[in-house]
């Protein structure tokens, strides 16, 4: 079965998409959006490769499932489509990024102006079913993330890579640390920020001093 993704990552990822594991995964997701309601829309599940080819990826957010309310999920971590209210997670992502560069909150947590810049907004599983959290993991999308995370660890240099909670740094464990900048702090969720792991961890400056010291452009936050 051929898998409509970008073209730079298809060439990057193509001998992923023949394993059994993948073909498996395929048939169950397939199955799911057609005997239940599933998120993001079928269209959305590769966006955030869509929207940040591999060459272009500076930055790499790594978050864990999709949102599983009506309308939340648009195939990017921590981003919501345009007009549905902010989660409290990404709230929070927002209110450190005023803190830290003086940004005003925007409107929209719609955050396709960070992926169009080389933000790879990259969710563990790529999937979810509607009011369940957490009911597409351990079916193979963690496998073919992992590889992602491995392809750009390997493949690419000067990166800088968010690890966010501890799902985060676990998956990001591997990620060559002599190559990239790899910046680690709690997860912005209300548990971890309001017990003082996520406020004042300036990733966002950190991130945008570190692309400016190897000469790249800033993200625009």
């Amino acid at each position: 079965m051929s898998v409509t993704i970008e073209p730079t990552w298809h060439e990057q990822l193509a001998s992923e998409f023949d394993k059994p594991y993948f073909q498996n995964l395929i048939q169950f997701v397939k199955s799911e959006y057609k005997s239940h309601r599933c998120y993001p829309p079928g269209k959305q599940i590769f966006s955030a490769f869509d929207h940040t080819p591999f060459p272009d990826v500076k930055v790499v957010v790594i978050g864990q499932d999709p949102y599983h309310g009506p309308g939340q999920a648009n195939g990017l971590c921590f981003s919501v489509a345009d007009g549905i209210p902010q989660p409290p997670s990404l709230q929070n992502i927002f209110a450190e990024l005023k803190t830290d560069l003086g940004i005003e909150i925007p409107q929209s947590g719609n955050l396709e102006r960070w992926a169009s810049q080389g933000v790879l907004l990259l969710n563990a599983t790529l999937t979810v079913r509607a009011h369940s959290a957490g009911s597409h993991q351990n079916k193979g999308w963690e496998s073919f993330t992992d590889t992602v995370i491995e392809k750009l660890s390997s493949e690419r240099e000067g990166l800088v890579f968010l690890l966010w909670g501890g799902y985060a740094k676990r998956k990001g464990a591997k990620v060559n640390g002599s190559k990239h900048k790899v910046l680690a702090s709690g997860h912005p969720s209300p548990l971890s920020a309001n017990r003082g792991y996520w406020f004042g961890n300036k990733h966002f400056s950190k991130t945008n001093e570190y692309l400016k010291e190897i000469g790249k452009t800033p993200i625009i936050w």
